[in-house]
């Protein structure tokens, strides 16, 4: 009989022993894992494919239930057994709504809680065989890389973090979309700060490691409790030369393919990097505020853009657009001589306290008009997308059908 893989997932370190050594004595459980946060739980997740994830409710940084939610979307073959001290019916239904198969209630013994590992095993063993294949068939077909967008502009202050950030949550937290957010400001990014992140390792400690295989990249992402991940900037200005143009082409050619979305934050120059993030994008969005000095050197982006054959890629994003400001989206627009794509309203009052806050604001500002002009971004961006999807799902229906009638003859669906 196949050996059950599991993983224990809880912050403090001594339950995460007991709960091993509850388990070390059972012949068919391995403990093939232990982690502290939500997001090692992920990643360990999405690199490991454990058969059972035991999952405590009450983390710090990201809870039980969205890590959960997070694990159904991307490792769904694993199936999570919430672990709380509450034994409250609310609780059993989020945790079910997350995606969880099983809930027990703290203190368990060690019979109880390998009855319900087997349990679970047992009655997902099926429903696995046939997602697994399911999934070898859809990796198989599908070759469509990520949509690459480029945030750019050669003046600083005008908002590129600001944007590429939110715009990334937004996408992310559909749940619809694997969204990486990588920070190219080598010298001075702040991306994982607009998101309240720390990082461990950066751009700069991949740079380091070695050849730069999809394997190896993994560990170095932040993960975002919208589920975004995250590839921060060095944490000394000093280490951004360990980032050469031949890192980030190789970077480029591993994650292209594993994501819906790659959003790029770049610094407000023409460097080698820049250059090699202009060229892998399949989009250049140039940030620009209504001022006379941003409007200048935005002119001079342009004329760069056309002369490295860029301008069919070009949409330009207006930033804090308010008519207090002078001019209109109008003038710009003739200053230019270019089409505005994408027009973000002036909100300084809610863009201030979320940036203090570490808190993106289509998150902490829903109501708020900066946040609408980035929810019809995001939907702007996506409907070509998933008109694209849509077509791929009907070409694979035929190759899917029977394991799918598989699947509703062993639960009855």
């Amino acid at each position: 009989m196949k050996r059950i893989n599991v993983l224990i997932v809880d912050d403090i370190s001594d339950t995460r022993d007991s709960i091993r050594r509850l388990l070390q004595f059972e012949d068919d459980i391995d403990v093939v894992g232990e982690v502290g946060s939500g997001s090692e739980a992920i990643l360990f997740s999405e690199r490991n494919r454990p058969d059972i994830i035991l999952m405590d409710i009450n983390m710090p940084e990201m809870d039980g239930i969205r890590t959960t939610e997070l694990i159904a979307q991307r490792a769904p073959e694993c199936s999570v057994i919430i672990m709380s001290v509450q034994g409250e019916q609310a609780y059993l239904r989020r945790a079910m709504m997350a995606g969880a198969r099983e809930y027990i209630v703290k203190p368990f013994t060690g019979d109880e809680l390998a009855s319900v590992i087997a349990k679970v095993y047992e009655m997902d063993q099926r429903k696995r065989d046939v997602f697994v294949n399911l999934t070898k068939v859809a990796c198989e077909t599908n070759t469509r890389n990520a949509e690459i967008i480029t945030f750019f502009s050669t003046k600083g202050g005008v908002g590129n973090t600001t944007i590429a950030t939110n715009l990334a949550v937004q996408l992310a937290s559909t749940g619809k979309w694997r969204v990486l957010l990588i920070d190219f400001n080598l010298q001075f990014g702040d991306v994982a700060v607009f998101l309240n992140l720390i990082p461990k390792r950066s751009i700069a400690d991949l740079a380091q490691s070695g050849t730069i295989k999809y394997s190896e990249i993994q560990p170095y992402f932040l993960t975002h409790s919208s589920g975004l991940q995250v590839l921060a900037a060095p944490t000394r200005p000093e280490y951004a030369e360990l980032v050469t143009a031949e890192h980030v082409e190789q970077l480029f050619n591993e994650v292209r393919d594993k994501f819906d979305y790659i959003i790029c934050d770049n610094a407000s120059r023409f460097d080698d990097i820049s250059l090699v993030s202009l060229d892998a994008a399949t989009q250049i969005w140039l940030v620009l505020a209504m001022d006379v000095p941003t409007l200048k050197n935005a002119k001079l982006s342009l004329e760069v853009l056309e002369g490295l054959h860029y301008t069919s890629k070009v949409q330009v994003v207006l930033n804090r657009s308010s008519k207090e400001m002078g001019m209109n989206p109008q003038d710009v627009e003739k200053s230019l001589n270019v089409k505005i794509n994408y027009d973000i309203p002036s909100d300084g009052r809610a863009l201030v306290a979320a940036l203090n806050q570490g808190v993106p604001f289509v998150t902490s500002h829903l109501q708020s008009k900066a946040s609408e002009g980035i929810r019809n971004m995001a939907r702007k961006l996506t409907s070509s997308q998933e008109a694209s999807t849509k077509n791929e799902v009907k070409k694979q229906d035929h190759k899917n059908r029977g394991a799918l009638k598989g699947l509703i003859r062993v639960f009855g669906f």
